[in-house]
């Protein structure tokens, strides 16, 4: 039994999780769910964005289901996955048939490395004149490219891309990407390059097929991930999976749209995607699959939100995902 904490958060956050829940109960997995709360009505009610009770629960979990969060999104998820430690962020982008975008048919996926680098907040002042210190570490470095290998290797992925800018920033980027090469030689089968970021970023907009699974540092990786989302329909599509040793979070990226929030018309899509990316995590590939299929397969049959350029509600939505499985 996998302990889960549910934790719907702002905005839309209640809306694309109550989505999502009715899939996965639908499942009928060994998995016990207890909500939570956290986020800026948690602020508001209990002084604090991410509540003592929720941290705990959080820490005592196998995983975390997380909404969305709104002003307070730092001093809940970021702290979150410093205070579990998941050191990798995953973020899938992939196009599905039936939704306009820039490159249909493709399917990367961007692994940033996700506990140092400039994100780590070493700010200083002196006057006029700030400072920041990036800090990248050789253990941190070959984590994640090992993690990159292995889930290239475990989805039969063929090619991992490292982005780095070592021509510039030797010491840290010249870590970053030497470790990653030298990960590479354990992985025969698997091609490894590696590029600048900055031509990276020029390849992704004009030839992105050319990338398969893609390992970076923290700020690169929150970039990249974001440009690589808007590839394939935007954010409102975008899965994410936080994972480390112990525990993982997954949590959709588009953030708690207040705008819309109440009105019943929020895209679960990406909730339900993260969903999958959890029972992937613990081994529930085929079912994972199903789901990922059944809403393929009600976008394309023209079963879509109003942002997609259709009618239906978000729990309409998720019913259409409901009757395919069945």
């Amino acid at each position: 039994m996998k302990k889960i904490v549910v934790i719907p958060g702002d905005g839309i956050g209640k809306e694309v999780m109550e989505a999502a829940m009715l899939i996965l109960e639908k499942l009928d997995l060994p998995f016990e769910y207890s909500y939570y709360e956290a986020g800026d009505e948690a602020l508001e009610k209990y002084g604090k964005a991410l509540p003592d009770e929720t941290l705990e629960a959080c820490k005592k979990s196998d995983a975390v289901l997380f909404g969305a969060a709104g002003e307070t999104a730092a001093d809940v998820i970021v702290r979150l996955r410093r205070e579990l430690e998941t050191f990798a962020n995953v973020r899938p982008a992939k196009a599905i048939e039936g939704i306009e975008c820039l490159y249909p048919g493709l399917d990367i996926v961007v692994v940033r490395e996700n506990t140092e680098c400039l994100y780590l907040g070493f700010e200083f002042e002196f006057g006029d004149v700030t400072e920041a210190v990036r800090v990248i570490t050789r253990k941190a470095s070959e984590r994640i490219a090992r993690y990159a290998f292995e889930l290239a290797k475990r989805e039969g992925r063929k090619k991992v891309t490292a982005l780095h800018k070592a021509n510039v920033m030797k010491k840290t980027c010249g870590l970053f990407r030497d470790v990653c090469r030298e990960v590479a030689k354990e992985y025969e089968g698997i091609e490894f390059n590696d590029y600048y970021i900055d031509a990276a970023c020029m390849y992704l907009v004009m030839d992105p097929f050319r990338f398969d699974v893609i390992v970076t540092t923290n700020m690169f990786g929150d970039i990249v991930s974001d440009l690589a989302a808007g590839l394939v329909g935007g954010l409102g599509l975008a899965p994410s999976a936080n994972v480390g040793e112990k525990s993982a979070i997954f949590e959709p990226v588009h953030g708690a749209a207040f705008d819309i929030a109440g009105k019943g018309i929020a895209n679960p899509t990406a909730m339900i995607l993260t969903a999958c990316l959890m029972l992937r995590h613990f081994g529930y590939v085929e079912e994972a699959k199903n789901v990922e299929a059944a809403v393929e397969r009600a976008i394309k049959e023209g079963k879509k939100t109003p942002d997609l350029g259709g009618h239906l509600k978000t729990m309409e939505f998720a019913n259409e995902v409901v009757r395919i499985l069945d």
